[in-house]
């Protein structure tokens, strides 16, 4: 039964959406989250998977954007440290690009503009005598090493939805909002599901977390005049077959005063990106194009002693970054900030504007702020020191030591739980699932194989409890095993989803 009464019905499943839902019901508020696609399924699975500061952003003066991201950094590999993990950056030195005591200027200030208790400081990097350096030309010698994090962000978002599923909400996932108006002081709101089947929903109020689509879902769905432009700035990546052995990741200083990554991934592949181009095109039509390619394979091989070739790339993926538009012209300048904007009248309306994944949960604790003052809840936040699902790992290991040290030692009970699981499956699963592991392995096995490394306990669960619908939404979202797979393997995972969860 779906209720059609609320306290709060949220638009848009993305990291905001999601975010902003669970906060709200886990401070009691009934609360309906609709999303017209998957969850994750644009902007929020995306993104170059970094719980990061945002160095770069020091030099366009964006100070009070960093400080915020450097706080959420050790929060989040707190809450979740499954799916999130720290990771160490090397920038090797290039003169042409900005001398040597800058970037010391810069990553002194990314040191200290925030408390770190998990994440070591930077340091000066021999790249003659560091591994971080054999893959590299030998022009490089010198470099810095500094620390951010690495999260898996689509599940980042599927956590939050299970959170606050778990905590009273009601996730309606492939459900449009058509049509939202006033009437007595309530949001009355039209959903459409896939079949055309129409759900009215009564709310007290009605958040806007519809990302990329902000504007127009005011302009074209509640019937509202935006108060801010968006500018809407293409990333795309690319995936190759790993390019170095080690556990670090790259920052290169790019020829247009940019930069890019070049990060571990999957383990057997790196991730090349960003790119920062102007969308013009429809919201959810975004591809990576020739010229994109072309320039992230050039700037990486200007640093990699192997030159990157778009005939090495067997992965690539674009989403649309819904920023604030604050008139500079360099797109790779305007900010990663974000705006809540509240129109309470007659009934409440609040608009998510702008946001990157390292401040979500800042943002859904201030959104929740807003709404529960004007509502008359008394605002509690209660996030900051939560964990989502299956982050809770004491009750295999004990008190926590640190994040990466704490998933170590999981990994190692799981396989003392499940000594007969194999090694990479226990691997992966303790990565996606951490605790909820036990959710997922039923009593009477794993079941039939479907795929190399899928089977149809793990797909139970994740259409059980995570709204998998598809076979993209296991492949690309819920997991990235579709880099491991063949197309044969993948279109028999899509006739089996299509026989059973249709």
């Amino acid at each position: 039964m779906r209720p059609s009464v609320c306290d709060v019905l949220i638009v848009g499943g993305g990291i905001n959406g999601t975010g902003i839902a669970r906060d709200l019901a886990g401070r009691g508020l009934k609360v309906i989250l609709c999303e017209q696609d998957d969850l994750a399924a644009h902007t929020s699975s995306s993104s170059t998977k970094l719980i990061h500061g945002g160095l770069r952003y020091l030099e366009y003066g964006e100070f009070s954007l960093v400080r915020k991201a450097l706080r959420e950094r050790e929060v989040l590999l707190r809450s979740a440290p499954h799916i999130m993990r720290p990771l160490r950056f090397v920038m090797p030195h290039d003169p042409a690009m900005r001398p040597a005591w800058m970037i010391r200027a810069g990553l002194f200030l990314y040191d200290h503009l925030a408390t770190r208790e998990l994440l070591p400081g930077s340091t000066g990097v021999d790249l003659r005598q560091h591994p971080a350096g054999r893959p590299l030309k030998r022009q490089y010698a010198r470099g810095f090493a500094y620390s951010d994090g690495w999260v898996d962000d689509a599940r980042l978002v599927v956590l939050n939805a299970v959170d606050a599923a778990e905590r009273g909400a009601t996730v309606l996932t492939r459900h449009r909002c058509i049509d939202a108006a006033c009437v007595d002081r309530r949001w009355s709101v039209v959903l459409q599901d896939e079949a055309g089947r129409e759900l009215p929903i009564q709310a007290r109020a009605l958040i806007n977390a519809a990302g990329p689509w902000a504007a127009q879902f005011l302009q074209e769905h509640a019937h509202v005049a935006p108060s801010k432009t968006l500018r809407l700035i293409k990333g795309s990546h690319i995936v190759v077959p790993k390019l170095f052995d080690h556990d670090h990741a790259y920052i290169f200083q790019t020829t247009d005063r940019r930069i890019i990554f070049a990060i571990p991934y999957e383990c057997d592949f790196t991730l090349i990106g960003t790119t920062d181009v102007e969308h013009h095109g429809p919201v959810g039509q975004v591809h990576v194009d020739d010229g994109e390619i072309t320039y992230l394979c050039n700037q990486a091989s200007r640093y990699f002693e192997k030159p990157v070739s778009p005939a090495d790339i067997v992965w690539t993926y674009a989403g649309v970054r819904p920023l604030l538009d604050d008139e500079r012209c360099n797109a790779s300048a305007v900010t990663r900030d974000y705006e809540l904007d509240l129109r309470p009248e007659p009934a409440p309306l609040l608009t998510i504007w702008g946001g990157k994944i390292t401040t979500f949960r800042k943002l859904a604790e201030e959104a929740a702020n807003t709404l529960c003052r004007h509502m008359g809840v008394k605002p509690v936040p209660w996030t900051s020191g939560a964990l989502l699902p299956g982050g809770d790992l004491s009750g295999w290991i004990g008190s926590p030591i640190s994040p990466d040290k704490d998933i170590a030692r999981f990994e190692d009970a799981v396989a003392r739980r499940y000594p007969d699981l194999p090694a990479m499956l226990r691997h992966r699963y303790a990565r996606a699932y951490g605790t909820r592991i036990e959710l997922m392995l039923r009593p009477d096995g794993l079941g039939a194989e479907i795929a190399p490394g899928l089977f149809e306990a793990e797909l139970h669960y994740l259409h059980r409890y995570e709204w998998a619908r598809t076979a993209d939404d296991v492949l690309w979202r819920r997991s990235k095993l579709g880099l491991h797979l063949s197309i044969d393997d993948r279109a028999r995972l899509a006739r089996w989803c299509d026989v059973r969860w249709r």
